[in-house]
């Protein structure tokens, strides 16, 4: 389902206008600066947690030694952070049956 499928559902079940729909979910999950209420709250170092649905939160992966696949050389893979899903207990058992 694209934002465009999910805007038209959502309008469909509370009611409201489809660009108000598409509205909700933009400030919900876009990665835009200021703008998604997730990105934001994880940029923050905050969890986002829906009960139920998940937990979205940051995890940081330590600089460790790889292999350039071109040549074989050995370099240093830099630490960076992530964004790190964790499904709920419901939307996991829910997609598992």
């Amino acid at each position: 389902m694209n934002k465009t499928e999910m805007a038209m559902k959502l309008a469909k079940k509370t009611g409201v206008s489809q660009g108000k729909a598409a509205e909700i979910i933009d400030t919900m999950f876009s990665a835009h600066p200021r703008k998604g209420l997730i990105a934001t709250a994880l940029d923050a170092g905050e969890k986002v947690t829906i009960p139920g649905f998940g937990t979205f939160a940051t995890k940081h992966r330590g600089a460790r030694q790889g292999r350039n696949p071109a040549t074989g050389a050995t370099i240093t893979i830099p630490a960076k952070k992530y964004v790190h899903f964790k499904p709920g207990k419901t939307l996991r058992e829910r997609v598992e049956h």
